[in-house]
């Protein structure tokens, strides 16, 4: 083993282990440093993949409960085994984990578990539980990711009151749930409580839910989740939520006190920087922690580069592994790209909420001249024959050029159905070459044939 590596990435992350496996394709000997002992960052252990397992699994509950007899299928008594539920949870992540450690071993990178602290003059200190190693190497590339925030005079007590982390992984389900933030991750984990049998009380303090979505889409979304059973209190300003071990209370400006059986708090997230050692590098950070990188991604520091969700923006896997990717690239070769205004945003509700690019209240913000075509799911074929009729696709192309600016779907499997408009955009098409291409019949994905003809008001089927 040399002594010397090109690069050591901190965080085995997807943004991490991505970047790694690019550097070491590009012919650079690289490490990976992660402190958790299972590898994949967030997303895997504690966010995008467990969630998605719970959003799956009740999603088949609640359709067999609910809309199975409509079909045909006599399904008498389903009922829930929830520890069977996390346990298959559990097992594929344990899948992902050996697939990401297997992907390391094959493309040479090399894993060290433990805590990586900066000690200067390309040094890194590994710490485990049985030894402290140092590290050397030319480069090193930030990968820490975020951990949840929290609110003044909320403080999780990691029982009653949890963050995203624990509401994975709650032995029972809670009678009453009060989830404070009507963000992504608040929808996401009070839809699977409430599919298990919960009474989900959403707060927010804003006066609509999924902030810095299309506004169209998230006022239909916010009828649709309440004919779920899921109920919204917005403009609410919580104060404190205390805990006696049994019961929860949720304390509000100028309203009558909540009491619930857990609290889930989803308020966003912070970038994870602790203990990193940045002061002894002379790595910068703002006034909100976020590490200060320049367009290529490097830091204040010579030789320190920083991706990913410790660096702010959208805090999203996919923006990670593309930000890792771009940044190795133009180490190894000077060149990388990325795209910031064609990063597709997924929320895996149901139905699904996708979109990528500008949303309708920005380029009216802006006073960029604009057509917009709207089609129906309800009106799709495949839609109807699935059962899956709400919601609809909205496509905005400049009025005057017809390039298109922004998708926003609203509808069964929209984070599957963003991709077509993703690679429509990054090629610079217009709501014409969307119309004009084929798609096949019947599909989903028609619906977004017809939206773009919506534009120029000759759809077909509306």
């Amino acid at each position: 083993m040399s002594d010397l590596y090109d690069l050591i990435v901190i965080g085995a992350g997807p943004g991490g282990y991505v970047a790694a496996i690019r550097a070491a394709q590009l012919g650079m000997k690289c490490a990976v440093v992660e402190r958790e002992a299972k590898l994949g960052g967030t997303c895997l252990r504690i966010g995008c993949i467990p969630s998605k397992a719970l959003l799956e699994t009740t999603e088949l509950f609640e359709q067999s409960r609910l809309h199975f007899a409509e079909r045909g299928i006599v399904a008498k008594e389903v009922t829930i085994d929830l520890p069977q539920m996390m346990q298959y949870k559990e097992g594929v992540i344990k899948q992902l984990n050996v697939g990401i450690g297997g992907l390391l071993k094959k493309n040479k990178v090399e894993h060290y578990c433990g805590h990586g602290q900066f000690k200067g003059n390309g040094q890194l200190e590994v710490a485990s539980e049985d030894k402290v190693q140092t590290l050397k190497a030319k480069n090193f590339l930030i990968a820490t990711g975020s951990v949840s925030s929290s609110l003044p005079g909320i403080g999780p007590d990691r029982e009653l009151i949890g963050t995203s982390t624990e509401a994975l992984s709650w032995p029972e389900v809670p009678k009453r749930l009060v989830v404070i933030g009507a963000g992504v991750i608040g929808l996401e984990l009070g839809t699977v409580w409430r599919r298990l049998g919960s009474e989900v009380t959403v707060l927010e303090y804003l006066p609509r839910i999924l902030p810095g979505t299309d506004s169209q889409i998230a006022t239909e979304a916010q009828k649709l989740f309440e004919k779920q059973g899921l109920t919204f209190r917005l403009n609410m300003k919580v104060t404190s939520v205390t805990s006696n071990g049994k019961l929860c209370t949720t304390e509000m400006d100028g309203q009558e006190p909540l009491h619930s059986d857990r609290v889930l708090v989803s308020v966003g997230r912070r970038p994870c920087t602790d203990n990193l050692g940045l002061e002894s590098v002379e790595v910068k950070t703002d006034r909100r922690g976020f590490v200060q990188v320049n367009s290529s991604y490097q830091t204040t520091a010579a030789g320190i580069y920083a991706i990913g969700d410790v660096i702010g923006g959208a805090m999203l896997a996919h923006k990670a592994e593309e930000e890792g990717i771009a940044c190795v690239e133009r180490l190894a070769t000077g060149h990388g790209h990325i795209n910031y205004q064609n990063i597709p945003d997924v929320i895996y509700t149901s139905p699904e909420i996708a979109s990528v690019g500008m949303t309708e209240d920005a380029l009216k913000e802006q006073g960029t001249p604009y057509r917009s075509g709207k089609f129906t799911f309800a009106a799709n074929g495949r839609a109807r024959a699935a059962g899956h009729t709400d919601g609809f696709v909205k496509i905005l192309a400049n009025r005057n050029t017809d390039r298109v600016l922004g998708v926003h779907i609203l509808g069964a499997h929209a984070g599957e159905l963003i991709a077509e408009a993703a690679v429509a955009m990054e090629f610079g098409a217009s709501s014409e070459d969307i119309a004009r291409s084929c798609h096949a019949h019947p599909t989903l994905a028609e619906a977004i044939k017809e939206a773009a003809l919506a534009v120029d008001q000759r759809a077909i089927h509306s």
